[in-house]
């Protein structure tokens, strides 16, 4: 009969010895072999009809040790599930166990012994008593008109003026390579471009300025367009953007068609086809549904940083101890290949962040109830849908049969149920941590706060 005794051997390291008789494992030992006597499949006789004695001796040592070792684990399973022992990836085998002591010519009883790593008890940190901030980006007027600019603009006409006029004209370009004389290569680039005349540099713009349909100009990429807007042309041109021979190409730029857009007016026609779902009647609700569009964007965002900051109030006070030197034997041999101790010491501070992440995360859930239903995933789904769509879609769209198909689709998509159940548990988390903190609101500037962005990148990257 099978016994199984545990004993503490270091902190939150438990050893288990599974001792096993002949009469746990014999009988299983000998239905194999006759299963295996059953299937095999031997020149020179029929399937079926192979003798014992040859069977036993073609595959009765492997099948012993497989069945030994099958009982410890079934036995070693047992008891952990009967103890309800809460542990870390799986038991280790000891060196001293040895396989090669299992004889079929000699059963005998056998001895097995593992290690476990246990999962800590532990208490949250309180967040009550974090001292928190939701910063506020004020919302300011030169904020809202440039919103309205980039409105008009991409709801404007297209017009064919004479000649170039200003900053705001759209140049259709023929771009043909040259030398530096002007004179064409051959086999150089040829290609159509579409540039805005304040995409070159200050320096170059006046340049255009009275030019009309048929004129051109020889430039040099890197002397008349600044980083950003170079890097735009080399990638349409086909050329690497980081190449600074690319860079001090030259181009004769033939000017195909002249383009400038009337801005649209600010009257009800335009309000309709900006916020269709709207009723705006007056310049001022424009704005007012600007500023708060612009507002939730960035309160978003306000968010998400303070849910950053719960992140590391939970896991920096939260106090977890963890047995450490069964999980760096378990790092070192857990895998699909061994690492060396040097490997194993430098993995092991991000492994035990998200291993103490991991814990956080159950606790929450487990102790709050927090679940994760068909119906949430289903409205992700539609929402993503939705999102996708650019909000194109009229009243009632969302009850279309094609909606409800795309969902059902999904909901058999096993990676996409799998990542949204991450994502969705994650948001109720953060919603239960929120629930308990006393953030002080404080107002910042858009520079401030894109300022604050940049320094948390930077501290964590």
């Amino acid at each position: 009969m099978a016994t199984v005794t545990r004993e503490n051997v270091g902190l939150l390291t438990d050893k288990i010895t599974v001792n096993i008789a002949k009469g746990d494992y014999l009988p299983s030992f000998e239905k194999a072999l006759k299963n295996y006597g059953k299937q095999a499949n031997i020149p020179g006789f029929r399937k079926g009809m192979v003798p014992a004695g040859l069977i036993k001796k073609m595959y009765g040592s492997s099948v012993f040790t497989d069945e030994v070792l099958r009982t410890v684990e079934k036995e070693l399973t047992t008891y952990m599930s009967n103890e309800k022992l809460e542990i870390f990836a799986q038991p280790l085998p000891l060196p001293e166990n040895d396989a090669s002591q299992i004889d079929m010519g000699k059963p005998d009883d056998y001895s097995f012994a593992f290690e476990v790593g246990l999962k800590p008890a532990f208490n949250l940190t309180d967040l009550g008593q974090a001292k928190l901030t939701r910063y506020k980006v004020e919302v300011t007027p030169a904020m809202i008109d440039e919103e309205i600019e980039r409105l008009r603009t991409r709801n404007g006409k297209m017009t064919e003026p004479e000649a170039v006029t200003g900053d705001e004209n759209v140049l259709n370009l023929h771009f043909t390579e040259t030398d530096a004389d002007g004179q064409p290569l051959e086999g150089g680039i040829v290609k159509d471009n579409s540039l805005l005349v304040k995409y070159f540099n200050e320096a170059s713009r006046p340049k255009w300025i009275g030019l009309k349909k048929g004129d051109s100009l020889t430039i040099q990429l890197s002397a008349a367009l600044d980083e950003k807007e170079r890097e735009w042309v080399l990638n349409d041109l086909g050329l690497p953007k980081d190449d600074p021979a690319a860079a001090d190409k030259f181009f004769k730029a033939e000017i195909t068609k002249v383009g400038l857009i009337e801005k649209a007016g600010l009257n009800e026609e335009f309000f309709k086809t900006a916020y269709p779902n709207k009723d705006l009647k007056t310049e001022e609700d424009l704005r007012n549904t600007i500023r708060e569009e612009i507002q939730a964007g960035w309160d978003s965002q306000s968010g998400n940083q303070l849910q950053h900051t719960l992140y590391h109030e939970l896991l920096e006070h939260t106090n977890i101890e963890f047995p450490e030197s069964f999980l760096k034997r378990w790092l070192q041999t857990g895998g699909e290949k061994p690492k060396s101790q040097a490997e194993v010491e430098e993995e092991f501070p991000s492994f035990v962040n998200q291993l103490k992440w991991t814990l956080i995360v159950d606790k929450i859930v487990n102790e709050n109830g927090i679940e994760v239903t068909a119906e949430d995933i289903r409205a992700f789904a539609k929402q993503q849908l939705l999102g996708y769509m650019g909000g194109q879609l009229g009243a009632g769209a969302e009850e279309q049969p094609w909606i409800a198909d795309y969902v059902q689709r999904m909901m058999q998509d096993k990676k996409f149920v799998e990542d949204t159940v991450h994502r969705i548990q994650t948001e109720k988390v953060f919603g239960w941590a929120e629930s308990k903190i006393h953030p002080t609101e404080k107002p910042v500037s858009l520079e401030e706060f894109r300022h604050m962005q940049e320094e948390h990148q930077h501290h964590h990257h």
